[in-house]
């Protein structure tokens, strides 16, 4: 601990005037009569001596008190500040406790030394803060641990007291707090451990009726009703010692209604089905702090999900700033001005700091849990670590933060009033500069000002979104039967072509025809919206078009405020909103049916994040940590799911990531999710059925899964793999089932676990169509069954599916096992013109079968993707024995394909057909991968989104879809004939040797 004494002062004061220094040096004289280290500075003279004399005619709080208790000042100046303060809290801490003598100190003692503790510190904290040898920091945790030893020791004498009367049975009365279920939380300041001078104390108390304490539980209300009263009474009453704190209960579930201490039980009821805003708000910084610290503890843990919701809530946002709207329709919080200025609910105030934080908080904290940070400053720490907020942004509020307190504390400082208004006179504005350090007043208030500003300016830019009926383009007005013909002239302006069929669609919003804007709220925001949200649309291309999209994103909404409230609030979000309606239909149709997709764009490293693997596994088990059952872990995988394929597509959407990296990210993201879910089942089957006993189990990814090229759309293709020792029969639970039944049932609950629809949707679709034998064979294959079926059975084109195989999760000697498996049999020599043949005939049976149906089906066009795959897969089979793996996960710059064609092309392709190959496949992958993002089902350029056609054009690095369409021709005709080459082993000379 840090010692430091008052003869350290580094700060000058200028006394108040001159009479108020002469009246305040010669008060320290007649203290200086009866303390001899008071008189010992003033005959010293010098900084020390100048300090007190500013001090004193600067507070005239401070000069009464050491007029009454100049021992108090004396100490200041003879021993160190700490030991002193410690010792008061100590103190009063202790002050419940019975005597030496066994008896129990009285409620009017405890009130006393309270009182005396207040006294002592408060002076205390005065003369070390106005020196400069505290920071307010400082300040404010030495008078939040005042006020937790006093309430604390209040709750311990009063629960000693009851016990004493045979009211309460205490477990331990010489730790009375101490499992009795009586838990109060500090709440506000007091909870973050921000107290200033002259604050009151929010708390909040709840009892458990059945914690054992109450010989009649029903008499719990009443009883400690009455305990509540009588604590008001001991830390707010003024005696002729003063007051400890006033205290306010307030802040409880509905307090009109609710007695002094509500039961644990009503209260979480209260909190899940009518708590507000305001309450999670106020609870970002509840902190046990007096009763049962433990059920305090358990209290805040189970309220956790109310006050950080699963989803990002973006409602809270506008309810949170109503808040200090209707603040500033007081007088005098309406502009900054100094004189008369309310530092704490005024513009650009301390208040508008901590919702700056808080909002974010309540937004984000559920998904963020590093962000949960009482303390403002450490909550702006928090956020600009998390990327909400720029580290400048967090240190320029944390500066003008901690300078504010510092005049509230100057103001309480004066008389000690809870009162956090500037001053009116110049008079007494000097007062408050001179107790700052400032010169003069015209210092002071620059400094202020500017600090006012900044801090209103960045609280703006987050929240005042204020009512406009007008654009800068002119009128957008959409009430009445009739259009306003000045809004007509406004939209064409802003790019409709349609201005009128434009102008109906937006005025059926205003109706309230919607379900998303039925309500006046709801209907208000979008009011509130409308000049950006078609300023926006109107710079799209095909304005009317996005606009529409929009329109029918609306009539699927359940509800519109949430969406509203996000948008009026965060204008990147905007922009990227139209971008999804004029270019991604799908996407639109998406965030319809399940809104929370959405939630993870407000995120703002979204864009500077890539989505990789350790990316997403760390979001992952962030998102299950609360999980508690099987059900909500597989409804926590589906929402992560949805949300995380859902911000993979924005990135690629937006040029982000490539198509490549999409196929990666998506294939990543299945693999983590995969991997929990098989977890999952593999444990409920162990509740139900036990383990197996020396059992093991690996999932085998095949087809696109297999080879880091999921898109958007895709299902998964999986085999499910397991053995056991020959010598178990049976797992080992309360019903057993042998081997067969064991893991078949394990492989139909992973299929149900990711593809059976639920409220939340599904994870994917499973196809199991690629395990021995098809459909005909069992859902579950055993090693050796696999081993056997692919070194005996398999055809040709099942070790072609083999070469893009990959074991994705499970017992890792099993995988292991299995990937030797698949290189063996990748590594038997073959008759090459067989395995060509082979090839050829399923390429055409493909064709015969699933012809294309335009050039835009890069998958099955001649010279489209699976011929590529083909390529890659025939080079693989007839590859020399001791070829790379089939997987090469440090490529991950490319597709499993590409790795795989450059793995295995030396003396079969020349390296022009190569780099042929490669480039049709990275532009059939780029396309592919936006399509399938933004439509459903297939591509037709001449019905496609504006949005759409313009994204694809800068993927395919073309000024047109027609010069696209040529490319894609001009490479698909290239890559058709470099496959019948390779198949009729004319590739390249290096064939024949």
């Amino acid at each position: 601990m840090t010692v430091r004494r008052l003869t350290q002062t580094v700060r000058e004061l200028k006394p108040f005037n001159q009479t108020e220094a002469r009246s305040a040096l010669s008060a320290l004289k007649e203290m200086g009569a009866r303390e001899a280290a008071i008189a010992a500075v003033l005959a010293e003279g010098g900084p020390l001596k100048d300090f007190l004399v500013g001090a004193l005619s600067l507070s005239p709080y401070l000069k009464d008190i050491a007029a009454i208790r100049p021992q108090l000042l004396a100490c200041a100046l003879e021993e160190a500040l700490e030991p002193q303060l410690e010792a008061a809290l100590a103190g009063a801490r202790d002050c419940w406790q019975p005597r030496m003598d066994g008896v129990t100190p009285t409620e009017s003692e405890v009130m006393t030394a309270l009182r005396d503790a207040k006294r002592q510190v408060s002076f205390l904290l005065a003369l070390a803060d106005l020196s400069g040898l505290l920071h307010a920091r400082e300040t404010t945790q030495w008078l939040t641990k005042l006020a937790d030893a006093a309430v604390a020791a209040a709750m311990d004498h009063l629960l000693l007291a009851s016990h004493h009367a045979g009211k309460l049975r205490l477990a331990d009365p010489a730790r009375p707090s101490d499992g009795s279920g009586l838990i109060v939380l500090g709440m506000g300041k007091l909870g973050a451990g921000e107290l200033n001078y002259s604050s009151d104390i929010d708390i909040v108390v709840f009892f458990d009726p059945d914690s054992g304490i109450l010989p009649d539980p029903a008499e719990a209300t009443e009883v400690y009703g009455r305990m509540m009263r009588r604590l008001i009474r001991i830390l707010q009453e003024r005696t002729g010692d003063g007051y400890v704190f006033r205290t306010d209960l307030r802040l409880r579930p509905d307090p009109g209604s609710t007695p002094l201490a509500v039961p644990v039980e009503a209260a979480l009821i209260y909190y899940e089905g009518r708590g507000q805003n305001w309450e999670r708000a106020a609870y970002i910084k509840a902190r046990p702090m007096a009763g049962d610290l433990k059920a305090g503890e358990a209290f805040l843990r189970e309220i956790t999900p109310f006050v950080f919701r699963k989803y990002l809530d973006y409602a809270a946002i506008a309810d949170i700033h109503s808040i200090k709207r209707q603040i500033h329709a007081h007088k005098g919080h309406g502009v900054i001005a100094v004189k008369g200025h309310d530092v704490k609910l005024g513009r650009g105030g301390i208040r508008e700091i901590e919702f700056f934080a808080q909002t974010q908080q309540l937004i984000a904290g559920g998904r963020v849990p590093a962000i949960r940070e009482r303390r403002t400053e450490a909550a702006l720490a928090a956020l600009a670590q998390s990327r909400w907020i720029t580290p400048e942004i967090a240190a320029e509020l944390t500066e003008a933060y901690w300078f504010l307190r510092d005049v509230e504390h100057r103001i309480q400082m004066v008389r000690d009033e809870q009162s956090h208004r500037l001053p009116e006179t110049e008079a007494e504005l000097k007062r408050i500069a001179y107790m700052l350090g400032f010169a003069d007043t015209a210092t002071f208030s620059a400094r202020l000002e500017d600090v006012l500003r900044r801090v209103e300016r960045r609280y703006a830019r987050l929240f005042e979104q204020e009512a406009k009926l007008s654009a800068s383009e002119g009128n957008l007005v959409f009430t009445g039967q009739n259009d306003d013909p000045e809004t007509l002239v406004t939209l064409s302006k802003l790019g409709f072509e349609r201005p009128a069929d434009m102008s109906r669609v937006i005025r059926t919003w205003h109706y309230g025809r919607y379900r998303a804007t039925q309500s006046v709220e709801a209907r208000e925001r979008l009011t509130e919206l409308m000049p950006e949200l078609l300023s926006a649309f109107g710079a799209s291309k095909r304005a009317d078009e996005a606009l529409l999209r929009f329109d029918g994103f609306l009539k699927a909404l359940p509800a519109g405020i949430q969406l509203f409230s996000l948008l009026g609030n965060n204008p990147g979000l905007l922009s990227l909103l139209v971008m999804i309606m004029a270019a991604a239909p799908r996407l639109a149709d998406i965030i319809a049916a399940r809104p929370h997709v959405f939630d993870g764009m407000l995120d703002p490293g979204l864009m500077q994040e890539m989505p990789t693997r350790h990316y997403l596994s760390e979001r992952l088990t962030t998102f299950l940590g609360g999980a508690r059952h099987y059900e909500e872990v597989l409804d926590r995988l589906r929402i992560f799911t949805a949300e995380q394929r859902f911000l993979i597509g924005i990135r690629l959407l937006t040029g982000t990531i490539s198509g490549v990296q999409a196929g990666r990210a998506f294939t990543d993201l299945a693999d983590l999710v995969i991997e929990q879910a098989l977890r999952a089942v593999l444990g409920e089957m162990a509740q139900a059925h036990g383990t197996y006993p020396g059992g093991r189990v690996a999932v085998l990814g095949m087809g696109k899964l297999g080879s880091y090229e999921l898109t958007a759309g895709s299902d998964v293709d999986l085999i499910l793999l397991y053995d056991y020792p020959e010598a178990v029969q049976e797992s080992d639970g309360a019903k057993p089932l042998d081997a067969m039944r064991y893991f078949t049932r394990v492989t139909q609950r992973l299929i149900a676990a990711l593809s059976a629809p639920t409220a939340e949707g599904i994870v994917f679709e499973v196809d199991l169509r690629l395990r021995p034998s098809g459909n005909k064979g069992p859902v579950a294959t055993r090693i050796n069954a696999f081993r056997r079926y692919q070194e005996e059975e398999a055809w040709t084109w099942e070790h072609m599916a083999l070469t893009r195989a990959r074991l994705v999760c499970g017992d890792e000697s099993l995988m292991a096992e299995a990937g030797q498996v698949i290189a063996d049999v990748l590594a038997r020599p073959r008759d090459r013109q067989k395995t060509a043949a082979d090839v050829s005939e399923m390429r055409a049976l493909i064709e015969q079968e699933k012809p294309p149906r335009d050039l835009w089906d890069f998958k099955l066009i001649p010279g489209g993707l699976i011929d590529i795959e083909f390529i890659a897969q025939y080079l693989r089979l007839v590859a020399p024995s001791g070829a790379a793996g089939q997987d090469d996960e440090a490529a991950v710059s490319m597709s499993g394909t590409e790795a795989a064609l450059r793995r295995n092309a030396s003396g079969r392709l020349s390296p022009d057909d190569l780099e042929t190959c490669v480039t049709a496949l990275r532009l059939y992958t780029e396309l592919s991968q936006i399509i399938r993002l933004c439509v459903e089902g297939a591509f037709d350029p001449k019905d496609a989104p504006a949005g759409l056609i313009e994204r694809l054009c800068t993927a395919g690095d073309a000024p047109s879809l027609k010069l696209i369409e040529a490319e894609v021709k001009r490479l698909s005709k290239s890559v058709r004939s470099i496959l019948q080459a390779c198949l009729s082993q004319r590739s390249s000379p290096a064939a024949e040797e």
